[in-house]
């Protein structure tokens, strides 16, 4: 009797790996112009404590021998930068060295709020108005929102760093250059709209809008630009210390270039005013504009008078720049993870 066929069992099989999808990161919200002003500003205020007495020396020398043809034979009242730390040390103390260091802090809030924090929505923004990515590096577009967000701060700051340029010029035991004694940045402000109107509070905001034009179409632009080389040839990590400060230090060599500008800058914000005789108006005693002021330092004192206290603008602005973009980086990640948006 022939045995019944057995039906086909399929074989049990084991079951593979039950795949759960992992869902999607969110992405962080970008954070808010006022944020980023806020930040952009801290990170000026750390800078200025450091750099504030370099820049008191700076504009001391700069005032030195004003419109005066260079003589050997007339004493001068600072031989360099080490003579100007070592009387203002002496005479002044620590205080002297440090004059206008309340009004530089309000300053760099509105110069380095407004460079740092506005930096990038106008560059995304010029680069989506010539049909390029937002987030795509485009040299002229860099350049360009460096410029106008330079601008934007000078013009925002200008009264205070009217303030902080003539606190700083003024010496009772050594002066140079035009003297103006103010009680405090309050006083001095108060005292400038008296005697010259509000408009005076921005007299020489078009020689701060060259010297930061020119200073902020390159300092954030070549920061950016070192930063993304080290990265990309892996030469660093990215959001590393070492990163910052290797950018930074890139970036602080490339801002040295506007020293006659910046020349022109001190003396124009600390000249004394007059009323013109024909229209009635107040005007600066010594300078008109810019250009005026370069022509009259080079007549009266060569192209040696455009760079006056290089050396002291070295000591400022190379530790500044670099103070100022790691601590804005620092402060950006910190903040960052403190508001949940890593």
């Amino acid at each position: 009797m022939a045995r019944p066929q057995l039906a086909d069992v399929p074989t049990p099989t084991k079951p593979g790996p039950t795949v759960v999808e992992t869902p999607a990161k969110p992405v962080a919200a970008p954070l808010s112009l006022a944020e980023s002003f806020v930040i952009g500003g801290l990170a000026g205020c750390a800078a200025v404590t450091l750099s504030n007495i370099p820049e008191t020396m700076k504009t001391r020398l700069q005032l030195q021998g004003e419109l005066v043809r260079a003589d050997a034979n007339v004493k001068r009242v600072y031989n360099n930068v080490w003579d100007v730390f070592r009387k203002t040390w002496r005479n002044e103390g620590i205080r002297g060295l440090q004059r206008g260091l309340m009004p530089a802090y309000g300053y760099q809030v509105l110069l380095n709020g407004s460079r740092l924090g506005f930096y990038e929505p106008v560059r995304r923004t010029f680069n989506r108005a010539i049909g390029r990515r937002a987030d795509e590096a485009v040299f002229g577009t860099a350049i360009t929102a460096g410029a106008v967000t330079g601008c934007i701060g000078a013009a925002l700051g200008s009264p205070l760093f009217l303030v902080k340029a003539r606190i700083q010029a003024y010496s009772p035991v050594l002066p140079v250059g035009a003297q103006h004694y103010y009680k405090s940045s309050l006083d001095a402000l108060r005292t400038i709209v008296r005697t010259d109107g509000v408009r005076g509070l921005w007299r020489g905001v078009s020689a701060s809008i060259l010297r930061t034009a020119m200073g902020s179409s390159v300092q954030l632009p070549s920061y950016n630009y070192g930063k993304s080389l080290l990265v990309r040839n892996g030469i660093m990590k990215d959001n590393s210390f070492w990163t910052y400060l290797a950018a930074s230090s890139i970036s602080g060599v490339c801002v040295l270039t506007p020293r006659p500008a910046d020349t022109v800058l001190t003396r124009m914000y600390n000249q004394n005013t007059i009323n013109d005789p024909v229209t009635g108006r107040v005007r600066g005693a010594l300078y008109t504009n810019p250009i005026d002021c370069l022509w009259k330092t080079f007549k009266a004192e060569g192209v040696a008078g455009w760079y006056k206290g290089t050396t002291a603008h070295f000591l400022r602005i190379a530790p500044h720049t670099v103070v100022t973009l790691v601590a804005n980086e620092l402060i950006l990640k910190e903040y960052k993870k403190v508001s949940g948006r890593v």
